[in-house]
C-alpha cells in the first residue's frame, strides 16, 4: 500500500469516532505523515502533518505489515521497527483501533 492507501485504511478503522481523545501521529519520513485527529468530532484522519499527542516513527512498509495484521504492535515496538515519542498510553489505545 501507498501512503494514500494507507491514510484510507487507518480511516476506515477509524471511523467517527475511535475512543483516543488525543492527536496521533504516523511519521513515516520521506513518505509523509498519517495525523488522526481523535480530539475532534467527528475523528478525522489526513496526510497534513501537525502536533501531535502522541507521534509513532515508522517506516511506510513497517505500516503497511502492522495494518495487515504481518506485525504485531509489541512485537514491532521491542523489536525497534517503530519508535513511539510522547504520551506512550495513546498509542497503547491505538492497538485497540487497528
Amino acid at each position: 500500500m501507498n501512503l494514500q492507501e494507507c491514510t484510507d485504511a487507518i480511516r476506515a478503522k477509524v471511523g467517527d469516532s475511535s475512543g483516543l481523545d488525543a492527536v496521533l501521529k504516523f511519521d513515516c519520513g520521506a513518505d509523509g505523515q498519517i495525523l488522526i485527529d481523535g480530539v475532534s468530532s467527528p475523528n478525522t484522519v489526513s496526510n497534513e502533518d501537525g502536533e501531535a499527542d502522541c507521534t509513532v516513527e515508522i517506516t511506510l512498509d513497517n505500516l503497511n505489515n502492522l495494518l495487515t495484521g504481518k506485525l504485531d504492535p509489541v512485537t514491532g515496538f521491542m523489536g525497534g521497527k517503530f519508535k513511539v515519542s510522547g504520551d506512550m498510553s495513546i498509542a497503547m489505545k491505538l492497538q485497540r483501533v487497528i
